[in-house]
Parts: structure tokens; C-alpha cells; sequence
């Protein structure tokens, strides 16, 4: 008898956040990723019931620890889920971390969003009761299969996936997956999120053998970044120019690989003396957290920040680095007089610390806002680097006067062309290659690149497609 596989495309089709595809082989569903909805005309599809039953899911394999990719796992396991979770160590360690302050987040933003929607007696568009509790989140933690890079795993009846470091953030995978026996068998390629070659901290994206099909990330599919050089020194003249005017240097950021790039360069500049000698604040409640799970896995690391540990020069040692553990600790920050740099999230300014600092600073004329990541239609930091004039905070409306800044450099995201060349190592053209996580007008440009120059066959899916893979 034929088996057949299909893939379902939950999420991240043509948007970048809220990764999930459902690949279904004969009896067998599997998820790839979980992720979180985080543009806001997006967000009711978190509240959505899942579009298969839950507990008929027999595993889910994570790309990666990143919200976007994981962080829908609390919802998943409490509706039904409860087969394993396959991923790297690094990944489990992280996403540890992550949904157990993604569900601190929703619960804080429910209870004061109750408060304030009280008090100006009206209901927002949701309810008023977190996403997923901090319970929900401990409940997902037990289900974590750790898998080692490039060994093959046995997922479930002729499913074996193997897992290979996609140099995005610290343990990062593209996921590799063959389905069925004989001539009925199947490769099917996950890129999840393709790191950029050459870029510090990190090892960079695996080379990979040819696979049927891919589905395949475009982010920055219609641009392409600066280079590491350029990017470091902007960054010193952006510190340099606001410490002459007296202001913050306020820099939303991923507690998870953008901000130990960030420290990175910092460390650097530092070191040469090329911007003055200012107090960092990392103000993230996740921020020790992670940066112990760096420190913990050095077999991670390029060559060149293996080679600044074992000389004990570690950018986590930042000169002048605090890492600010609690809401009284983060308050503190601005009542600081003279130019700090804050290192604060979410990244998107979707919720976090980073509002606040955004409350206490957007409005002056002498900061500076920076932004070092992906902001995705829909968030607040789109919103801001976009040119909005004034922006709703905690209820109020708040005028946009500080400098905003927005450097591409920092991306964990690789450019068009990166994606390109990381495509190409494939050699064979695979029998169709999917087009996800990207807006549409850059998924759809991704597309149009990849078939003028290699004639391979490429489609961007909707939301909820369902393709058969024969």
C-alpha cells in the first residue's frame, strides 16, 4: 500500500513569526516547531484552537528556542499534547528559559491589562486571562529529547530526523527528516533560521546533502546587510554621538544571541577604546540565564570566540556590565544621570522591560533608540522604525523625539544572497522548494530570485495550505 505525506503550513506563511508546519506521513503527524504569533493583526490565531487535535500529534521537532518557533508549546501540551519534544541541549536549556518568562509576560499583561480596561471601562479585543500560565509552561519542560548534531534519531514509525546547526542562535537546527521505506521514501529539509556566514560567536550554517523537498526561510529574502565591519563602526558612532548630547542608548534586543553579539561588539570597541567607557545595563530577567548556557557549551562557539575564552577574555566580562535582575533593580536605570547603554526585551517591543525604558526615553530628544533585529509587521518596533510620530504606551500616547536607529548587521537572519549561496550547496535541485517566514512582498522576491537563477521549482504557501509531497 502507498503511503502518502502531505505538509500543512501553520504558521510563518508569508509572515515571519508563528512557525509550525504539519507533515503528515500515513498515520504519523509530526510538528516542526511551535511558534508564537507576534504581529498584532495576528495574534487571535494564539487563541485559535489548533487546526489537528493535539494529542494526535506523536512528536514535535524544534528548530529552535526563539518565542516565534516555541513559544506556543505551553497551549499545545495543555489541550493534549504529551509525546516527546526532539531538539539540541542548547535548545531545551534555552527554551527553559524562554516559556517560563513568555508565560510570566502573559500573566503580568493580563492582570494589568484587567486593571487598566477596569478603570477606563472598556474590554480589549482578547480576554483578559493569560495565553498559557507559568504551570502550563513547567509542563512542557519534562517532554525534551535532546538530540546530538548530524546523529539521526528515530522520531517515530519510518521517520528518522536528524538535526544540523543552523548558526542562528546558540543551538540552533535545521531539521533534516526522511519518511518511508524504498521507493516511497522522502526527504523533507526545515531550514528554520539561517544564520549569517562569517559572523562572531557562532559556527557557521551547516552545508547540507540534497533533500525532496525544502521549505526554506526568507526573512531578508529582498535585501541584503552591511558588513561586520561597517556595522561595528556605526555602532561606535552612534554611542559616541549620543554620549556627546547627553542621552541613553536604549537597544531592544532578544535576550538570546542578539544581545551576546551585541555585548560582542561592545567588548570590542571597548577594549580599543573607540567609544567611552559607559555602564551596560542587560536588563533582562533571562539575560544571566543565558548567558550561563553559552558558557556551558563552548563546543558551539567559532573559532574566534574560542579562541578569546581560552585566553579568558570572555564578551560576557564586559567592563562596566550589570545584569539587572528584578523590577526594582530595573527602575533604578533611570534615575542614572549621564548616558547609559540598556540592553532590554522583547526585541519587537512587543512586552518586557524594553517598554518601560521606551517610556522613560523615546520622548527625549538626546536618546537614542537602536534596533539590532527583525521588526516584524504588526509590533511596536515596527511601528517606531517605520517613522510613527508617537506611539501608545501603557495606555498613553507617547511622542516619538528621540533619534531611532535600525542596524541590519546585527541580524541572525541570513541576507538574500547568503540564503541563495546556502542554497545552492544543496547541488540537486529538490522537487519543490516552499518559501516561508518572510512578509509577503520578501517571500514572494526570495521566490522570483530563486527560480530566475536556478530554474528550481518554488511556491510561497498560505496560511493553512495543505500540499500532498508525492
Amino acid at each position: 500500500m502507498k503511503t502518502s505525506h502531505s505538509l500543512k503550513f501553520l504558521g510563518a506563511a508569508r509572515n515571519v513569526t508563528g512557525s509550525c508546519y504539519l507533515l503528515q506521513t500515513g498515520d504519523v503527524r509530526l510538528l516542526v516547531d511551535c511558534g508564537l504569533f507576534q504581529e498584532r493583526q495576528l495574534r487571535e490565531r494564539n487563541w485559535n484552537p489548533f487546526p489537528v487535535p493535539p494529542e494526535s500529534i506523536h512528536a514535535v521537532l524544534l528548530t529552535h528556542a526563539h518565542l516565534d518557533h516555541c513559544g506556543l508549546l505551553p497551549k499545545l501540551v495543555r489541550e493534549g499534547f504529551h509525546g516527546p519534544i526532539y531538539c539540541t541541549t542548547a535548545t531545551a536549556e534555552i527554551a527553559r528559559l524562554v516559556l517560563l518568562d513568555s508565560a510570566h509576560l502573559q500573566e503580568e499583561d493580563a492582570r494589568w491589562k484587567a486593571l487598566r480596561h477596569e478603570r477606563e471601562g472598556r474590554q480589549g479585543p482578547y480576554p483578559e486571562v493569560p495565553l498559557y500560565t507559568q504551570a502550563d509552561a513547567e509542563a512542557v519542560l519534562p517532554l525534551f529529547s535532546p538530540a546530538d548534531y548530524n546523529k539521526p534519531v528515530q522520531v517515530a514509525p519510518n521517520v528518522e530526523a536528524s538535526f544540523h546547526d543552523a548558526g542562528h542562535i546558540l543551538g540552533s537546527s535545521m531539521v533534516r527528516l526522511k519518511v518511508g521505506k524504498g521507493a516511497q521514501a522522502r526527504t523533507i529539509l526545515f531550514s528554520g533560521d539561517v544564520g549569517r556566514p562569517n559572523v562572531p560567536i557562532l559556527q557557521d550554517p551547516t552545508r547540507l546533502a540534497p533533500a525532496d523537498y525544502v521549505v526554506v526561510e526568507s526573512t531578508y529574502g529582498d535585501r541584503l546587510h552591511e558588513s561586520a565591519t561597517n556595522t561595528e563602526a556605526e555602532l561606535a558612532r552612534i554611542i559616541n554621538e549620543t554620549c556627546a548630547k547627553g542621552g541613553n542608548v536604549v537597544i531592544p534586543s532578544f535576550a538570546v544571541e542578539r544581545a551576546q553579539e551585541v555585548l560582542y561588539h561592545l567588548n570590542t570597541l571597548l577594549r580599543a577604546d573607540r567609544i567611552p567607557h559607559l555602564m551596560v545595563f542587560f536588563d533582562s530577567p533571562m539575560a544571566a540565564g543565558v548567558n550561563n548556557i553559552f558558557q556551558k557549551h563552548p563546543e558551539l562557539f567559532d573559532r574566534e570566540m574560542t579562541d578569546l575564552v581560552s585566553r579568558r577574555r570572555s564578551p560576557f566580562d564586559l567592563p562596566g556590565l550589570k545584569t539587572t535582575r528584578d523590577a526594582e533593580e530595573s527602575k533604578a536605570i533611570n534615575r542614572i544621570r549621564g548616558t547609559v547603554i540598556i540592553i532590554a526585551g522583547s526585541g519587537m517591543c512587543t512586552g518586557g522591560r524594553i517598554k518601560h525604558h521606551l517610556e522613560n526615553n523615546i520622548s527625549r530628544k538626546e536618546c537614542t533608540i537602536l534596533f539590532v533585529g527583525y521588526q516584524a509587521v504588526g509590533t511596536l518596533g515596527r511601528q517606531i522604525v517605520d517613522g510613527a510620530k508617537e506611539i501608545r504606551l501603557f495606555g498613553q500616547m507617547r511622542k516619538v523625539r528621540a533619534l531611532i536607529v535600525q542596524l541590519h548587521g546585527f541580524s541572525g537572519h541570513a541576507d538574500r544572497d547568503e540564503m541563495y549561496r546556502w542554497l545552492s550547496g544543496l547541488k540537486k535541485p529538490p522537487r519543490r522548494l516552499f518559501v516561508t517566514h518572510g512578509e509577503t512582498e520578501a517571500a514572494l522576491a526570495f521566490a522570483d530570485f530563486v527560480r530566475e537563477r536556478s530554474n528550481w521549482p518554488v511556491s510561497v504557501p498560505q496560511y493553512l495550505e495543505l500540499v500532498e509531497l508525492g
